[in-house]
């Protein structure tokens, strides 16, 4: 994302949930209402942190998108999408990588709701592309699933001031420091990130998100 601002481009956050049902709300002793207060706010900062045009937080129950309605998501993202009208939607592979259900619902909701848009009638929505990792990082604690490098259709070179604003955008996830401390997100992150393109086949992958789009319209 600080890649995208840097070129210029419009970068649109959208996030279903507050992240409010995490564990780490029992180490302050918070309610569900002060973690998603807590997350919300750290949202905020990251917002300002990578210079986001613009963010909206929804307020769906999370860890509980698969009890829902997909009507309800979808109708939440497509009102997204028709609200900014993005030339590029970018969301979480099939896996998940965590292989949380509520990315893996995510996942769904949203390629759904690009099919459907997909089309004359909103030439400006171009590409769906999933953001993705090909290796797992080394001694992470987690379980990570990954994209076979064969699908991957573009790869972004970041610079040192993208990463620069990336560590500092971690940095806002105050509530979170202990896990960020015990993943070593700051060190196990490089400066080459992987996205596959929805029924696209770039050989060789492209190097930019609007590699191949029409001119905006």
């Amino acid at each position: 994302m600080a890649a995208q601002r840097r070129q210029g481009h419009d970068v649109c956050l959208l996030t279903l949930t507050r992240g409010e049902a995490t564990k780490v709300r029992h180490k302050f002793g918070w309610t569900l209402e002060q973690m998603g207060e807590a997350r919300y706010r750290e949202l905020m900062d990251v917002r300002t942190t990578l210079d986001l045009t613009d963010i909206r937080i929804l307020n769906l129950p999370d860890g509980g998108l698969k009890e829902l309605d997909p009507w309800t998501i979808e109708t939440s993202i497509r009102d997204e999408i028709l609200r900014v009208k993005p030339h590029v939607v970018v969301t979480f592979p099939i896996h998940g990588i965590s292989g949380f259900h509520d990315h893996i619902v995510t996942h769904s909701a949203v390629t759904r709701v690009y099919l459907e848009l997909h089309g004359p009638d909103h030439s400006w929505l171009q590409r769906l592309a999933f953001f993705t990792l090909i290796s797992a990082p080394e001694a992470f604690p987690w379980h990570v699933n990954v994209t076979a490098p064969a699908e991957i259709d573009c790869v972004l070179q970041v610079t040192d001031a993208d990463m620069e604003r990336f560590h500092k955008a971690l940095d806002c996830y105050v509530t979170y420091a202990d896990v960020i401390a015990q993943t070593k997100i700051h060190q196990v992150f490089d400066k080459e990130v992987h996205f596959e393109l929805f029924r696209e086949d770039q050989k060789p992958p492209f190097d930019d998100l609007f590699d191949g789009l029409r001119s905006a319209v």
